[in-house]
């Protein structure tokens, strides 16, 4: 098999299902495939630069086939639709999310995702300025949830899971904290499915009300 970045980005993300984002390491990886860690470097320097060979595989695969809203469809669906197919490929790889947050992402295939939602937003009536300082929120939004979605999970914690049902709601002082302790099971509500989507509608009401004056 040709060792190429896109061959080390899959290798690696499927790693992470069983060590997840701070187990995986170039050796790893470099094992994985049946080579030395070495070869690697001709391909990607670090590990940050695996890194952001996951992201764009990630990015890609989210954003694979789209195309500019039909007359049907407006701003608002076309960019829920967005975010909910990236949280998608995110929760697909355990850390997925913090694969994908802050790293660089080169590709033309981003440029081009880019392009057409700033378009859009302007077919919608945002200006060009408006569109790029809007469309960053939905998409630090989306990046965010995931990573706290995922890290809910509670991998990381072994057998002693805090967010395990109810664990968190009898650790709080109920005299001292009683709005907090009425409301946890809201502020960390199991359907992560409809949190997601109470937020994306904020975020989404935002811009309307923000720019579309």
């Amino acid at each position: 098999m040709a060792i190429n970045p896109e061959v080390i980005a899959r290798t690696a993300l499927r790693l992470l299902t069983d060590v997840g984002l701070d187990g995986l390491t170039m050796r790893l990886v470099a094992t994985e495939l049946g080579v030395r860690a070495p070869t690697l470097y001709w391909h990607v320097k670090n590990k940050q630069e695996l890194l952001d060979a996951m992201a764009t595989t990630m990015y890609l695969e989210a954003t694979g086939g789209l195309e500019a809203p039909g007359a049907e469809v407006s701003w608002e669906d076309w960019l829920a639709d967005g975010a909910r197919r990236l949280r998608r490929t995110m929760l697909r790889y355990r850390d997925g999310a913090r694969v994908l947050a802050g790293t660089n992402t080169t590709h033309p295939g981003m440029f081009r995702t880019v392009e057409l939602t700033l378009r859009t937003l302007r077919d919608a009536g945002f200006s060009a300025a408006d569109a790029a300082e809007g469309y960053p929120a939905l998409l630090h939004y989306t990046i965010g949830f995931t990573i706290e979605e995922q890290a809910r999970t509670g991998t990381a914690y072994g057998e002693d899971n805090p967010y395990e049902p109810g664990r968190l709601e009898r650790s709080i002082d109920r005299e001292q904290f009683p709005l907090t302790a009425s409301m946890v099971g809201h502020i960390f509500a199991p359907d992560t499915d409809a949190a997601f989507e109470a937020g994306l509608r904020l975020i989404l009401t935002g811009l309307r009300t923000t720019y579309l004056r």
